[in-house]
């Protein structure tokens, strides 16, 4: 199959998914498809949104939907390293036999990533970066594709263990998750107080989804659109010659270059969904405000005068 032709199955498949995705999930348009893009870049995402909202059962459809493997992960703080990597064990022979975690999976759901301590963190993260694992001098390879999604609850603090910025940056995409509108809400709770049961119906294979990620990657982009992201990312660093004022009275801190690649990945990937072969300004500006969110740090300043990120990124748009 040619690439061009390729790109016109992706549409339709992509079509095809949200509309099984939606026997279930009602609404959140905007969350299932900054998700799709960064499962079909070959990122990870970090999902943020108050207790209740249907993150667990968002992505188990997903993955049914993907026909991928999940599993879901609920981190508190007294979780070891060994409780998602796996760990040794001695068998009736004596022999040690390793027995995997559930971080060997497609698809992962973190639930509340900065509940546990930093070296349980630095597991994961580690896992998310390389797809593969290090027990007891032994190298295990992750089955591809993997992506994981982790949440953090915006309300507690209390008890919490911050991502710290470095590791922020492995997310591809931060995404906000909403309550519903009233009739969102209505529509939900008369699908989840029935008895009916809803098939999902898998529509990919995880060999398909390795090819998509490749065909993304071999799109084309100009060097324009190229120059426009770099320049996007370089006016959010309070000491650069691109900086305006409102960047330097209210950010402590910048994007890096990673948030330049992610949004070309991710410009490359809005383009593909909709049936481009080259993305253009306008799809990198469409997925900034996901892959900027979390690598900006504000100041006390921009807290005090209720500055939101959000507003931040428009900003330089």
């Amino acid at each position: 199959m040619s690439d061009v032709a390729a790109i016109h199955n992706l549409v339709q498949k992509r079509n095809e998914l949200k509309k099984e995705i939606a026997k279930i999930i009602v609404g959140q348009d905007a969350v299932v498809d900054q998700i799709l893009l960064c499962i079909f870049s070959g990122g990870h995402a970090l999902l943020i949104g108050v207790p209740g909202l249907a993150k667990t059962l968002m992505i188990n459809t997903l993955s049914q939907a993907l026909g991928l493997d999940f599993k879901r992960i609920q981190f508190t703080p007294d979780l070891m390293p060994s409780d998602i990597l796996g760990s040794e064990i001695l068998d009736e022979n004596r022999n040690f036999k390793f027995i995997k975690g559930p971080i060997f999976s497609n698809i992962i759901l973190a639930d509340e990533i900065n509940r546990t301590p930093p070296k349980t963190q630095a597991a994961l993260l580690e896992a998310m970066q390389e797809r593969s694992v290090t027990i007891a001098g032994q190298h295990y390879k992750l089955d591809l594709p993997y992506f994981v999604l982790a949440t953090q609850n915006p309300i507690e603090q209390e008890g919490t263990y911050p991502l710290p910025e470095a590791q922020l940056d492995r997310f591809m995409f931060a995404i906000k998750l909403e309550y519903p509108t009233f009739e969102e809400e209505v529509q939900v709770v008369k699908r989840t107080t029935s008895d009916l049961k809803t098939v999902i119906n898998p529509l990919f294979t995880a060999e398909e989804i390795i090819e998509f990620q490749h065909l993304i990657r071999r799109i084309p982009v100009a060097d324009n659109v190229i120059e426009y992201a770099v320049t996007l990312v370089s006016k959010t660093r309070p000491d650069n010659v691109l900086t305006n004022d409102f960047v330097k009275n209210y950010l402590d801190w910048g994007a890096g270059p990673r948030a330049s690649q992610n949004l070309i990945l991710a410009a490359k990937a809005h383009a593909a969904f909709n049936g481009k072969f080259s993305p253009d300004i306008e799809d990198v500006q469409a997925v900034a405000t996901g892959i900027l969110r979390h690598r900006i740090i504000k100041n006390y300043k921009a807290d005090a005068e209720g500055i939101t990120e959000e507003v931040i990124v428009q900003k330089l748009l």
